[in-house]
């Protein structure tokens, strides 16, 4: 049975090439980048290097604009409260109503302990911004602006360059969480009016537990970690060295990929939701079918429970999601469903499937073989016994699995 991966918005696989580069890190070149020995040097030039390949994905304009951190939440975290603190004056955060739980959690908490007002603004059906509304709500007492690059459900990517546009008209900060997007987009954020950006290294075939903000040259900053000097004062604490050689490899695989991702990688997408919307009857994609990752296809299923559709593609080897891995404990709808106006009998059965540069035309192929005949039984009702399935191990290799889904 083969085994397909589709989950890559929650996270990817490692690439061979970036745990080679890392293990050094583990071994001879252990030291505290921050010593003063040759130890200590060898452990800083590397993360600098580090920061010139994250530098070149994103297009900025300097190396030190790169600020490492724990990854994509602390990064969106360390953004909002940082110009909340700049800014007492202003009491006031415009964010969209389908953002990532690392900055609508956080609004929240905000709203109920320091009475910060949040704007949260609506999308239409596709997953696109209301303008109207967002132009509406930018004024003197906005502190900082909050919008995501691409949305990690339906891939629908706003136009984040306008609006930051719209934000400096108010002298607001403007944040974009690019956890999605960076690896899958060009960017040129030197000639960009964004103020700062998230990003996580394991959403583009880097390691868990790291990420970055970019700080643009001449924004201020306020860290939220405090302690000692390193990364310039802005987030305190020793580096994690194989970490963030780590990223920056996976940012120099990312770049060198990206004529794949938007072409290949693409095609596949577009193959897979074709197949699918020909096969089954009363099935669509949400979100904007245009300005979308290319890696990413959220389809809503009729007259079926996603949890189950979930399980029986689990049990043939192929793996995917519901929507955020942070949210999958979570009896209710996607929010992002819900802000779209999607009817909730339509949401229960929402799958989505991300790919990456690892997938190929026989992982479609497979999907394609068994999806409709799922989706059929379900339906109708039928008892469904799919074969023993063999499941990948951690290290590649395959072990059976029972009817259950229980190895």
């Amino acid at each position: 049975m083969r085994s397909v991966y589709l989950d890559n918005n929650a996270t990817t696989r490692v690439d061979p090439e970036v745990v080679q580069a890392m293990l050094p890190f583990f071994t001879d070149q252990f030291a505290n980048p921050s010593s003063g020995h040759n130890f200590g040097a060898s452990a800083s030039a590397a993360i600098m290097t580090a920061r010139r390949q994250l530098q070149a994905l994103i297009g900025a304009e300097f190396e030190h604009e790169i600020v490492f951190t724990s990854g994509g939440t602390e990064s969106d975290n360390s953004a909002i409260l940082s110009a909340l603190e700049l800014m007492p004056d202003r009491t006031q955060i415009v964010t969209s109503a389908v953002e990532h739980p690392a900055v609508l959690t956080l609004c929240a908490h905000l709203e109920k302990t320091r009475g910060i007002k949040v704007h949260r603004i609506p999308v239409d059906r596709h997953g696109r911004l209301d303008l109207r509304t967002y132009r509406a709500t930018l004024t003197p007492h906005v502190a900082l602006v909050s919008i995501m690059w691409a949305n990690n459900e339906t891939g629908t990517i706003f136009p984040v360059a306008d609006l930051a546009n719209l934000a400096k008209e108010v002298g607001a900060f403007f944040h974009t969480d690019a956890v999605q997007a960076v690896g899958k987009l060009p960017m040129n954020l030197k000639s960009s009016a964004i103020d700062m950006l998230s990003l996580s290294g394991h959403k583009l075939h880097g390691p868990k537990g790291i990420g970055a903000l970019w700080v643009k040259r001449g924004v201020r900053f306020y860290p939220m970690i405090k302690g000692g000097h390193q990364e310039r004062d802005r987030r305190a604490g020793t580096e994690n060295t194989a970490g963030i050689v780590g990223l920056g490899k996976a940012a120099e695989l990312a770049l060198s990929f990206m004529e794949d991702e938007n072409g290949r990688v693409r095609s596949l997408r577009d193959r897979l939701e074709k197949g699918l919307l020909q096969r089954i009857p009363d099935a669509f994609v949400t979100g904007d079918q245009q300005k979308r990752l290319p890696n990413t296809s959220n389809i809503a299923f009729g007259q079926v429970e996603g949890d189950g559709l979930l399980l029986l593609l689990d049990r043939y080897g192929i793996a995917c999601s519901s929507g955020s891995a942070c949210t999958s404990d979570s009896p209710e709808p996607s929010h992002v469903l819900t802000a779209m106006n999607i009817p909730h009998i339509s949401t229960k059965g929402v799958v989505r499937f991300s790919l990456s540069r690892d997938n190929c035309d026989e992982d479609i192929d497979h999907v394609l073989d068994v999806l409709p005949g799922i989706v059929s039984s379900l339906r109708d009702g039928s008892s469904f016994r799919p074969k023993p399935a063999k499941r990948r191990g951690p290290l590649g290799f395959f072990k059976p699995t029972g009817t259950d889904g229980n190895p």
